[in-house]
């Protein structure tokens, strides 16, 4: 199985990088399924999911975080689980 995705992926990488990006779709749809809507309704989806944060924020319901703070946990658990993996 090995030998075989090896040879697969030395001829993805010679897929123009259009090409690569649509095997890459096709890969990632082929383990996910379908989207069950269009993309106009997943892109209206996402506009109102926005409206309802900004919304949220104006109004003072969410607390904020600075982004010092959150690259700071970041890298702290991605420091831990590079440090769990190699165990």
């Amino acid at each position: 199985m090995a030998a075989l995705l090896k040879e697969l992926e030395d001829q993805a990488l010679k897929l123009s990088p259009q090409e690569r990006g649509e095997l890459i779709h096709r890969l990632i749809v082929s383990l996910e399924g379908s989207p069950e809507d269009t993309p106009e309704a997943i892109a209206q989806a996402w506009n109102e999911e926005i409206a309802r944060r900004v919304a949220d924020m104006e109004a003072g319901r969410t607390q904020w975080v600075p982004a010092d703070e959150v690259m700071t946990r970041i890298r702290a658990k991605i420091a831990a689980a590079k440090t769990a993996h190699a165990d």
